[in-house]
């Protein structure tokens, strides 16, 4: 009886399926990612000796340029067929008696942080030219006979309680236009947030204090 031969070629997998399957996920990914949008005004912030990170959604951002120009910014949240920023803007425009329509209140919900009075917002969302629309930015109201920040936050937060809140300050920003803000904050109870500083550890020693 003849031996029965083995065949000497190595076993072979065939890898276009997981292929396949690599592209399906990468296609997938694509098209349920939400790209964020860019900050309206780039700050130099502070060195800290703290690595804590802010969360990435339910925040509320409030930014204090080099020109101690106030800026706002909210998330959509986790869910955002809850579409809050729509509602807070909605709640601004009853507010102060304006109206937007279903197209400028689309557009917002995509936008990023601004920083100008209420009345100008229409104009901010409509403007196609980005060089226009970032010179409209000359700071959210704040003084006591219109302190449009704290109509902001305190909607921002009757919608969504749990918003926490993130300062972020330039270096070169007047300390009392910080602390104005921070005075917003705790009129509208806010006395814990995130005081948002370079990601970079500063090594404190006795000798630096």
């Amino acid at each position: 009886m003849g031996k029965i031969k083995v065949s000497k070629n190595p076993p072979r997998i065939d890898m276009t399926p997981m292929v396949d399957l690599f592209f399906l996920l990468l296609v997938f990914f694509i098209l349920t990612a939400t790209f964020r949008t860019p900050e309206a005004v780039q700050v130099d912030t502070p060195y800290s000796v703290s690595n804590k990170t802010s969360p990435e959604k339910h925040l509320i951002t409030i930014t204090v340029s080099k020109d101690n120009v106030v800026f706002f910014n909210v998330d959509n949240g986790i869910d955002t067929s809850e579409h809050l920023r729509r509602k807070i803007l909605n709640a601004m425009a009853y507010q102060y008696q304006l109206k937007f329509t279903p197209e400028e209140y689309k557009k917002f919900e995509g936008m990023s942080s601004f920083g100008m009075p209420i009345a100008k917002m229409k104009d901010w969302i409509n403007e196609k030219d980005a060089e226009v629309r970032d010179a409209m930015h000359n700071g959210i109201p704040l003084d006591s006979t219109d302190n449009q920040l704290l109509y902001w936050i305190r909607f921002a937060r009757n919608y969504n309680p749990d918003f926490e809140v993130a300062l972020k300050g330039d270096q070169g920003a007047d300390y009392e236009k910080v602390k104005k803000v921070i005075d917003v904050l705790q009129d509208n109870k806010v006395n814990k947030f995130n005081l948002t500083t370079n990601l970079e550890d500063v090594d404190v020693s006795l000798e630096n204090l």
